[in-house]
């Protein structure tokens, strides 16, 4: 008499296991049956329901019918199958932040280097910070707002910049003639300094990302900012700059000067490696 365990006491007799039933998403367009029903139709949506999830099949004639996603409740080319909902989808491509450099996941905030980064003023360090915040972390890069930079030769003669610690500045309205242009002249080694154009950084970002065609102009002698305002309707200056920055969202948003001099200055800093 054959030995119907086998060698093995603990396998259990050999009993036919129950096949597995496979798993489908259920993608729009795909084909399938409801055997209890004998409905044939393609996928064409979902409803969720107190009593769980329900497929929405369509015939051929148009006819949209919903049946319960039980287990094993379909047929594909006749073989049972359970049907799941489509999950969101996954990029797959590298993350990357708002100034467009590969995010670093589970980032930990690198330990404060001693060179720094000094910005005019708290709105151009609340713009920086946004479009660059992620890069600052990873490289232990500090911003600072200067409230103007009339005293910058003798801060930065304060500062004492090193090779260890380098010094970047971020100047508005740095053109060749103005004020600000003779200020930063003859600043010493490890100093660098960038800047833009435009008047104050609220004109560094594009007009269309806040919604206007072009900035407005204000005469020379009337605060600029409180001038936009007046001349867009948007309050107070600190209501603009809400408006602003809520608007900001990627180095896209802002004029390729700014992200230049930014760029310049962070790669300055971290030089010293």
């Amino acid at each position: 008499m054959a030995d119907m365990y086998g060698s093995d006491i603990l396998a259990g007799t050999a009993r036919r296991r129950r096949p597995e039933i496979p798993v489908v998403v259920a993608e729009n367009d795909l084909v399938v049956e409801h055997p209890d029903s004998d409905f044939c139709g393609a996928v064409v949506g979902f409803t969720r329901t107190p009593d769980g999830d329900f497929v929405k099949l369509e015939d051929r004639r148009g006819l949209v019918r919903l049946f319960a996603m039980t287990p094993a409740a379909f047929l594909i080319d006749g073989s049972p199958v359970t049907l799941r909902r489509p999950g969101p989808v996954v990029p797959t491509g590298p993350k990357v932040t708002a100034s467009g450099s590969r995010r670093v996941e589970g980032l930990r905030a690198r330990t404060a280097r001693a060179g720094r980064i000094w910005v005019e003023g708290i709105h151009d360090a609340a713009l920086v910070e946004k479009i660059w915040g992620h890069d600052l972390r990873v490289e232990g890069i500090v911003v600072e707002p200067l409230h103007g930079i009339d005293d910058l030769p003798a801060l930065v003669a304060e500062f004492g910049p090193t090779p260890q610690a380098r010094l970047g500045v971020l100047v508005d309205h740095l053109v060749t003639g103005s004020k600000e242009s003779r200020i930063v002249a003859g600043l010493g080694g490890d100093v660098l300094v960038t800047g833009h154009p435009y008047v104050d950084i609220w004109q560094a970002v594009k007009p269309a990302v806040v919604g206007i065609h072009e900035w407005p102009v204000v005469p020379r002698g009337e605060d600029w900012k409180t001038g936009i305002c007046d001349r867009l309707g948007w309050g107070q200056p600190a209501d603009g700059f809400r408006r602003i920055l809520g608007a900001v969202s990627t180095y896209r948003d802002i004029e390729p000067a700014l992200l230049g001099a930014v760029e310049r200055l962070v790669d300055f800093v971290t030089e010293t490696d």
